[in-house]
Parts: C-alpha cells; sequence; structure tokens
C-alpha cells in the first residue's frame, strides 16, 4: 500500500514562492515516476512536472517550464515542487502521484497512487 502525503500549499501573492512536498510511505516499485498535477475548479487535472527517481530525469509542461522545478530527496523519502513568479492563474488544487515506470508522461490516467492535495491560492 502506498501513501502520498502532500504539505506546503497557502495563499501567496502574484510573483511570489512556494514550495510543495509529498511524503510518501509504504512499499514502492524498484523504478518509478513521481509527479506534481493539479486542478482548479471546473478545469481538468493537468499535470505539471514528472521525475524519475531511478536517474532524475525531469519533465515539465509548458506552463511550469522556468518557474517551477521538480526535485526529490530520495533519503527523506519526499517529492518536492519549487514554485517561483506565481501568478493568480496557478492557483488550484496540487497533487502528487506516483506510479511504476520510466519516462512516463504527464496524463493523470497513466498514475495510480495519489495524494489527498493541498491548496495553492495566488491573488
Amino acid at each position: 500500500h502506498v501513501q502520498l502525503v502532500e504539505s506546503g500549499g497557502g495563499s501567496v501573492q502574484t510573483g511570489g514562492s512556494l514550495r510543495l512536498s509529498c511524503e510518501h510511505f509504504g512499499r514502492f516499485y524498484s523504478t518509478y515516476c513521481m509527479a506534481w498535477f493539479r486542478q482548479a475548479p471546473g478545469k481538468e487535472r493537468e499535470g505539471i512536472a514528472r521525475i524519475v527517481t531511478g536517474n532524475g530525469d525531469a519533465a515539465y509542461a509548458d506552463s511550469a517550464k522556468g518557474r517551477f522545478t521538480i526535485s526529490r530527496d530520495n533519503s527523506k523519502n519526499t517529492l518536492y515542487l519549487e514554485m517561483n513568479a506565481l501568478k493568480p492563474e496557478d492557483t488550484a488544487m496540487y497533487y502528487c502521484a506516483v506510479e511504476e515506470g520510466y519516462y512516463l508522461g504527464l496524463r493523470a490516467g497513466t498514475y495510480s497512487n495519489w495524494g489527498q492535495g493541498t491548496q495553492v491560492t495566488v491573488s
């Protein structure tokens, strides 16, 4: 059983920064991807960034490139999303997800394990 617990969301002003964390527990696959998604009210869940835990390869959605950075601390079993230059359109519930495999994309349907989400509000 895999459990993911996000934290670090909050309210910030336009141009501000936040760092989201996702601590994970339980038995994991030997090689897996971890990813960040977000979902705003009335919109579909959008993939933001993913990282391959075996080699650190990262990929980003266009909306995140240059502003967001995904990283992982293996010693703490924690995934991070550093978000800078935040805009009101970044307002959403942010979720982390994990799935077995290399180089998975950013489609929500690809991932079967999800956290409960953490709210980010930019005004």
